[in-house]
């Protein structure tokens, strides 16, 4: 038992740990770009959705306005996407993708895919550790919820 209250023998850790590693990974391949990570992730949920509004965004990817906000400026200032009001409800903030995002899609997606070959994880390793990952999720979002 006493194993179990190491560093390494952690899930925990090990999550945080691995978060780490990709995150230096995507700086990597992101930085030719001039993207962050988080920011890759916001031009990822809406190549899948164009048009989201704010909120949704944030839902989609697990951040709160606070932290979306600012980033969603920058991104702007860069002329990745653009905010837009909704005529209907004035509330309502739309995010939409720039000709830059939809033009820079294809090499972003090349150079990811490069450098997560270069990390040696064969297809097959990557959709069994999705697989898993997903469980895991569930379980804690539902452990969550109590």
């Amino acid at each position: 038992m006493d194993d179990f209250l190491t560093l390494e023998n952690q899930l925990c850790f090990a999550v945080y740990d691995a978060g780490s590693q990709f995150n230096k990974l995507y700086t990597k391949a992101l930085d030719r770009f001039g993207l962050t990570y988080p920011q890759y992730l916001v031009l990822l949920a809406l190549w899948e959705q164009d048009g989201l509004s704010a909120k949704e965004l944030g839902e989609r990817l697990n951040l709160g306005t606070g932290t979306l906000t600012p980033m969603i400026k920058r991104m702007e200032a860069n002329e990745w996407l653009k905010r837009e009001r909704s005529t209907a409800d004035e509330r309502k903030v739309c995010i939409s993708l720039l000709p830059k995002a939809l033009g820079q899609k294809e090499a972003i997606v090349e150079k990811i895919a490069a450098e997560l070959k270069l990390c040696n994880i064969e297809y097959e390793e990557y959709e069994q550790l999705m697989k898993q990952l997903r469980v895991l999720r569930g379980k804690l979002k539902e452990y969550n919820r109590l």
